[in-house]
Order: C-alpha cells, then sequence, then structure tokens
C-alpha cells in the first residue's frame, strides 16, 4: 500500500513513541492493552486520563498511542497495521465512516456490551452495525459548526450569519476594520482546507447548502450539478481575500490556532474547540460564540458534516475480552460526561444534553439538536471500501478549484466521470 510521502517511515517506528503506559496495581495475570487515540487538541490527554481510570479499575495496565491528526493518514496507518493482522493496537479509534472500509478486521462487540448501545444515538449504532454484527461502540459524535467573535460583532454591528453571502460581507467588514485599527494578522474566516478528509467535510457542507450533493441516497454521482458548481465557486473567492492563502494547508488545529490567537472573526470546525477557545489562558476566551453554519443563499440551507469517532476491537487483539471491556468503559454515561465537561466532546447518550453539569460547561449543546437532526453524511454507506478513494478523488477535485488551478466545471466535470468509472 503506498503511503503519504514521509508517513512510512514514521509509521513503521509509531509503536516507539508517542504512547504512554496507565496502570493500576498490578496482579501477576494482569496484562496490557494498547489503544490508540488521536491527539487533536486536548483529545489525547482525555483519552489517558480515561485509560488510566479503568486500568487502576481492573488492575490492568493500558498503552496510549497517539496516532496522526489527519484522518486520511490514520486511516493509512490502521489499513496497513490491520493487513498483517498486528496485534500491537487491540482497541482502535475509528472514524464515522470507516466501519464500512474496516468491517473484516474487528470483532463483534454484541456479546460484551449486554444492551449498552441502546442508551446510544440509533442512527450512530446503526451506522457502526455491518452484516448484523456491532462492529464499534459510539464514543463521541460531532457536527461541524460556525464560531465567530460575539465582540467583534457587536463591535461593528452585526449578527451571526444566516447565508454564505452575508458571512462574506461581514467577514470582509470587520477584517478590513480591524486591520485599520492595528491588526494586520486579522482574517474574515479560516477552514479546513489541505487536501485531506476535512476539506471533504467542508466541501460536502457547502455543496449541501446549496442543496447538492455528492451521490444521491442510492448512490448515483450527482457532483456536476449548478449547486455544486455554486458553492465551490464561492468557497474559492474566499481564498485570499477574506481567507489567507494558507488555508489550502489548514486543518482543524492549524485553524484554531488563527482563531484562537484573536486573528480570525469566523472559524468552521468542531465541538472540541470550544473548551479550548474558552480556556482560561485563551486570547478570546468568553468572546466566542458558536451557531449554525450559513446558508447557501435565500433557497439554501443550513448544512452541518456528520463526524464523530468510534471505539473498535481488532479481530487480532490477543486479550479480546479485556480490550473489548476497555471500550464498553470509556463509551459509558459517566465517562462520557467526564469528557463532555472536560472537552466539549459531544456524547453520543441523547440523556446528556439534559444534563445540568453538560450544559453548564457547554451551553451551546442546548441548541445541537436540530443541528445534529439535520446532519448531512457522507456517502460512506453506500459506496463500501469504495469510499476512501471516493473522498480522495473529491478532496483533490476541490482542492485545485480552491487552489485555483482548475475551473469549477472542468473540475467538477472531471470527477464525475472519475466517481462514475470508480463506481461503475
Amino acid at each position: 500500500m503506498r503511503l503519504p510521502t514521509g508517513f512510512a517511515a514514521w509509521a513503521t517506528g509509531f509503536a516507539l513513541i508517542g504512547w504512554v503506559t496507565c496502570a493500576g496495581a498490578r496482579p501477576a495475570s494482569a496484562v496490557e492493552i494498547a489503544i490508540s487515540c488521536g491527539a487533536v487538541g486536548n483529545a489525547l490527554e482525555l483519552c489517558k486520563q480515561g485509560a488510566e481510570a479503568w486500568a487502576k479499575k481492573t488492575g490492568n495496565s493500558v498503552k496510549v498511542i497517539s496516532t496522526p491528526n489527519s484522518t486520511t493518514e490514520r486511516l493509512a496507518l490502521y489499513q496497513q497495521l490491520l493487513a498483517a493482522g498486528s496485534s500491537d493496537i487491540d482497541v482502535y479509534q475509528i472514524d464515522v465512516i470507516w466501519p464500512g472500509t474496516l468491517k473484516s478486521h474487528f470483532i463483534d462487540l454484541k456479546p460484551y456490551s449486554k444492551g449498552a448501545e441502546a442508551a446510544h444515538f440509533q442512527s450512530i449504532v446503526e451506522n457502526n452495525t455491518v452484516d448484523g454484527k456491532l462492529l464499534a461502540m459510539p464514543w463521541y459524535t460531532d457536527v461541524g459548526l460556525l464560531f465567530y467573535r460575539k465582540d467583534l460583532l457587536a463591535k461593528y454591528g452585526a449578527k451571526p450569519p444566516e447565508s454564505w453571502a452575508e458571512l462574506s460581507d461581514i467577514a470582509a467588514r470587520i477584517q478590513d476594520g480591524e486591520r485599520k485599527a492595528g491588526n494586520d494578522k486579522m482574517w474574515g474566516f479560516v477552514w479546513q482546507g489541505r487536501a485531506y478528509e476535512g476539506l471533504t467535510c467542508n466541501a460536502v457542507e457547502w455543496i449541501d447548502s446549496y442543496k447538492g450533493a455528492l451521490l444521491d441516497a442510492s448512490g448515483h454521482v450527482t457532483v456536476n450539478s449548478p449547486a455544486a458548481k455554486q458553492a465551490l465557486t464561492t468557497a474559492s473567492g474566499w481564498v485570499g481575500n477574506i481567507s489567507p492563502e494558507g488555508v489550502l494547508n489548514y486543518q482543524e488545529e492549524e485553524a484554531r490556532g488563527v482563531f484562537q490567537s484573536g486573528n480570525a472573526v469566523f472559524m468552521r470546525n468542531w465541538p472540541y474547540a470550544w473548551a479550548l477557545a474558552n480556556a482560561a489562558d485563551s486570547p478570546v476566551s468568553g468572546k466566542v460564540g458558536i451557531t449554525a453554519l450559513p446558508k447557501g443563499g435565500a433557497d439554501g440551507k443550513h448544512s452541518a458534516t456528520l463526524g464523530g469517532w468510534q471505539l473498535a476491537v481488532a479481530k487480532y487483539s490477543k486479550h479480546p475480552e479485556l480490550a473489548a471491556d476497555l471500550v464498553m468503559y470509556l463509551t459509558t454515561e459517566a465517562e462520557q460526561k467526564r469528557r463532555a465537561i472536560a472537552g466539549a466532546y459531544n456524547p453520543t447518550i441523547p440523556s446528556l444534553y439534559k444534563d445540568p453539569e453538560v450544559l453548564a460547561a457547554n451551553p451551546f449543546f442546548a441548541d445541537l439538536g436540530p443541528v445534529l437532526a439535520g446532519a448531512v453524511a457522507r456517502p460512506s454507506r453506500v459506496t463500501g471500501v469504495n469510499y476512501p478513494k471516493v473522498s480522495n478523488a473529491f478532496w483533490d477535485a476541490v482542492h485545485a478549484v480552491l487552489a485555483k488551478s482548475t475551473p469549477p466545471e472542468q473540475a467538477l466535470a472531471e470527477l464525475d466521470r472519475n466517481l462514475k468509472r470508480m463506481l461503475r
């Protein structure tokens, strides 16, 4: 398998770096379970804390392995390990779009769950169930959101934008005003523009907001549409105007870094950024608001890509029962509540959205119901194992439009042909 440039060497030695062992008072029969965790924001630290609590409870130990922030690179690493039947990782943190792609490598968790999945959002449980097997337990869910500077909008007499056109106008006005006032680093809007899965998430939102789609519910390619052309033309116009040229290499953390340093008016990101933006050491603490992403014009819709992460146990684990026990512990209501309060990670258990302590830490959770209900899924279920290739072709085409190396109509026509050939 061809890995991203410079990634193969990193992957080869991954087990030697980026991990911490959490152990309780270990009996002679204790074993070590390895879990992969992402490191975006404070995700790795929260994972370590949860693993340590389980280790103390059971007397075993956990090796927490930090994997790449890029979902594209992480999937490549997972595929390499799983294809080799490696037992180096017992518990995998997997994206909501991966159960169909990696289905042959994970055990059925139903024998270990004791029905606990019934307490979670059933749409996510269904997503994680393939061929009747519960391949992963929901850990946290995600939707794309618009973060904005409440103080700056108030200063310039603006309200949160309802449409992309309004966002562009407000962003440009505040950006120009703040630069004239002395902050030459101010930008209007930052987002995830690097050629990776994060760009697929952004572009799906743009196109869906204009009532277009990459594929329809039956898996037919529908990307070459007026809605998609309008969406990509709009987004391309941001680059170099209200968004820096460098946004074409931004992932989640690069966008957050600019926004949290006080140098952006708007940011598209996931809910995790809320807790970090409002931390005591954040320059914008107390100045941040959250709302739904804008519509694609008066006839458009608010659209947010459904994200989220699950925990799965590899078939190649030497201790599947203990690995499954760790998964069930980390996905409990108590653990999800802790993560929601400490890191603004959206629970997959509906009852927690009414919990007073959770809402006190994350007031915007109270308004997430409609956003979650209207979230748009990437076409991973209808494309199955072909999804990574579909998404890769999509983000490459979108990136070419954003970089202004290919006109939207040409990029969409070529993408349409490529996807139809790929899915034939």
